[in-house]
């Protein structure tokens, strides 16, 4: 991909650009943006040119900065989401949806010579699009992006796209349950009027998911995200029984359980807390 300011600094006159053109060797994408068609179209040089088509101030956003930061396998199948300042016009071109609005200097980098939102934006902005998308912010969390800094970057975008929704996932997060499972217990719990519990609560050695203290009852969730694999899955049966000999009772609950029948959910646990 190469832009005609590009071509320009590299010694190309408009004339030698417009030749190329002709010639069926550059493809133009859009105005003042073209593809060197010696080889396939891919991915990446996609997301350039709809990010590029829309001038030196757009960036790529959402699922597409997303792809381009690494924080997720695969390219937007169809469209690119691109950000340009809220004063800009011009028409919108096939495979790009617009976002318009200004973005603070920190918060838009250039990642290899393309200008995306950053990762902390982009983690926030990509969440809300996805219907797993508070996957995508457990691995965030889990990988080293710190919840404080995610609410400094959201309440300096606060009315973006999704704004709304990345708050919700936000405070999910304060809860100390980073799992979405646990989130989702989480808000049973709260929805249900059920008090005197507490997230990431020690017990014996080990912190479990959530525990209610006084009654002795321990909740320990299984999220599609995490406790996956056989080391994992051993390790959990193992510590669950060195809870319960100290005497708490232990309730396991699947992301099948929270997501399809919350009401038996809330029903065991309450039976639970008042025997």
């Amino acid at each position: 991909m190469v832009t005609l300011a590009q071509a320009r600094a590299a010694g190309l006159s408009k004339h030698s650009v417009s030749r190329n053109v002709r010639s069926g060797r550059w493809r133009r994408c859009s105005r003042g943006v073209y593809f060197a068609d010696d080889r396939p179209f891919s991915d990446a040089a996609r997301v350039r040119a709809a990010v590029w088509g829309y001038g030196d101030r757009a960036a790529a956003s959402g699922l597409a900065a997303a792809w381009w930061h690494g924080l997720t396998r695969f390219a937007p199948a169809v469209v690119v989401e691109v950000t340009v300042p809220r004063d800009s016009n011009g028409r919108i071109h096939e495979g790009s949806v617009v976002r318009r609005r200004d973005v603070a200097a920190l918060d838009v980098e250039v990642v290899r010579g393309l200008r995306v939102t950053t990762e902390s934006l982009t983690v926030l902005e990509a969440a809300v699009r996805r219907r797993d998308g508070a996957k995508l912010l457990d691995s965030a969390l889990q990988g080293g992006f710190e919840l404080n800094d995610l609410w400094r970057v959201h309440l300096r975008n606060k009315g973006r796209h999704g704004s709304s929704k990345a708050r919700l996932l936000l405070q999910g997060a304060e809860d100390g349950a980073r799992s979405e499972a646990e989130r989702l217990l989480v808000r049973l719990l709260r929805r249900a009027a059920l008090t005197g519990w507490r997230t990431n609560h020690p017990v014996g050695g080990y912190e479990v998911d959530v525990a209610f203290v006084d009654a002795k009852v321990v909740i320990e969730v299984d999220g599609f995200a995490f406790h996956s694999d056989q080391e994992a899955f051993q390790n959990d049966r193992t510590r669950q029984n060195r809870i319960a000999l100290l005497g708490w009772q232990v309730l396991r609950f699947t992301w099948l359980d929270l997501t399809e029948y919350p009401e038996r959910v809330l029903a065991t646990i309450r039976v639970a807390i008042r025997a």
